[in-house]
């Protein structure tokens, strides 16, 4: 049976002034196959069914289009050089049996080389994963690749309860880590068994797993 070659359709995208790098894994493989929905957007984290911009657009007011056109791409783009943020996919590419959207259908995953990427864009001091440690998510890939690479980097805890930190030392340079929740629908069971966001929907029941998500994700961005 042949595997369909998931490729990361986007080269990352990072300002000269980025000091932030968002980290995730790979597109649904319609975004590599060039097969759009009509709310998707032709960029990182373009997906309609994903929730990294819904959350970005609350944080920060931008009044995002969520459309599949050269304008609602251009405001990503200019959000993020406004705000020196980078987007940089650990995943190059990998093989799918079944065409979908999971990470833990990823095999044979090619990394990419991110010491090279963070030595080239000097300014960078925080990885903003999207999704933590579980197999196959950014943080995971993160660690194995590092653990691959021939540098001698380890991630040292700073927090260890949720958003877990860490941080490490890259050519006498301090990098702090932060996994943040997926801004994924298949993480809203994590959030939903959180203790924090338990106490939070107990005295407010309007509270949601998106309204979770913008309470995390405004602390780091």
């Amino acid at each position: 049976m042949e595997l369909f070659h998931h490729k990361h359709p986007y080269p990352p995208f990072i300002p000269e002034s980025a000091t932030k790098l968002i980290v995730g894994t790979l597109p649904p493989p319609r975004f590599t196959k060039r097969e759009f929905k009509e709310e998707d957007v032709d960029f990182c984290y373009g997906s309609r069914d994903g929730q990294l911009w819904i959350i970005l657009d609350r944080i920060f007011d931008l009044n995002l289009k969520f459309e599949n056109t050269s304008e609602a791409i251009q405001q990503r783009k200019d959000f993020l050089i406004k705000r020196g943020i980078g987007i940089c996919d650990v995943v190059e590419s990998s093989r799918r049996e079944k065409i979908d959207a999971s990470d833990l259908g990823m095999q044979k995953v090619e990394l990419r080389n991110m010491i090279g990427i963070l030595r080239k864009n000097p300014k960078i001091d925080t990885l903003l994963f999207t999704g933590g440690n579980s197999k196959n998510g950014p943080e995971y890939f993160f660690r194995k690749y590092l653990k691959e690479s021939d540098h001698d980097i380890r991630l040292k805890v700073i927090s260890s309860k949720s958003p877990r930190i860490h941080q490490f030392v890259l050519d006498g340079r301090l990098i702090k880590t932060v996994s943040l929740i997926a801004p994924s629908g298949a993480a809203n069971i994590a959030v939903g068994s959180s203790q924090l966001y338990k106490d939070i929907k107990k005295k407010n029941p309007e509270f949601n797993t998106l309204d979770f998500r913008v309470l995390q994700y405004k602390e780091f961005f």
